[in-house]
């Protein structure tokens, strides 16, 4: 009998050991699974976040790019935009000594102005010989220039306009296609350098040609 109420115990014992285990087993599995899914989760977001990087270092390297080329033009740019303004610098170097006229040039823009003394008297429309023959010598070098935009723009001062100009400019205003002055128009010497034409070369842009011709 005894040995009986031993196998009964004995046997009650396996199962219950066997009941823990595939317990434990259980939990340890479901466990694993959200471990390996939380795993699954973390490298698809960092695979996402790899492609975003790589898709933003490529537009990077696209616009590194584009600058460089950029560059590159602006720097044949102002090679060849040297080469005129070393041209007017050669052809007007007597009128530039004597401070007719300033050639300047800032990267790929180049700008010729001249000064009143060499193209109008004060409060009237019509412009000098001597204007005449540096707007053709200027002329004449600009006529190589190819791919760019030239701008010509007069200024005037604040003298008003006087005789029979006063029918054909009512103000100074009708004279100029914009104000902008260099200096005071309160003494002479403000007012001559006021009275001028700037002529600008800046690279060609049809876009704002176009807007222009409209």
């Amino acid at each position: 009998m005894k040995g009986n109420q031993l196998f009964v115990l004995s046997l009650a014992a396996c199962l219950l050991a066997g009941c823990v285990s595939q317990s434990k087993y259980k939990e340890l599995e479901t466990k694993a699974s959200r471990d390996i899914a939380a795993l699954r989760s973390q490298t698809a977001d960092l695979e996402a976040r790899k492609a975003a990087h790589e898709r933003q270092i490529a537009g990077l390297n696209d616009q590194l790019g584009a600058t460089e080329k950029r560059a590159t033009e602006t720097g044949a740019e102002i090679v060849r935009l040297k080469g005129t303004y070393d041209s007017l610098v050669k052809d007007l170097q007597g009128e530039i000594s004597k401070g007719q006229i300033k050639v300047t040039q800032v990267r790929d823009k180049l700008s010729v102005q001249l000064v009143e003394k060499i193209l109008f008297d004060s409060g009237r429309a019509e412009i000098k010989p001597e204007g005449k023959e540096v707007l053709t010598k200027v002329g004449n070098v600009l006529l190589a220039v190819k791919d760019k935009q030239i701008r010509i723009e007069g200024y005037t001062d604040a003298v008003p306009i006087g005789g029979a100009l006063r029918q054909q400019f009512p103000t100074n205003w009708e004279l100029s296609t914009q104000r902008r002055p260099v200096a005071s128009n309160d003494t002479p010497e403000g007012r001559a350098e006021n009275r001028r034409i700037e002529i600008s070369l800046t690279p060609l842009d049809v876009q704002e040609v176009l807007k222009e011709l409209r």
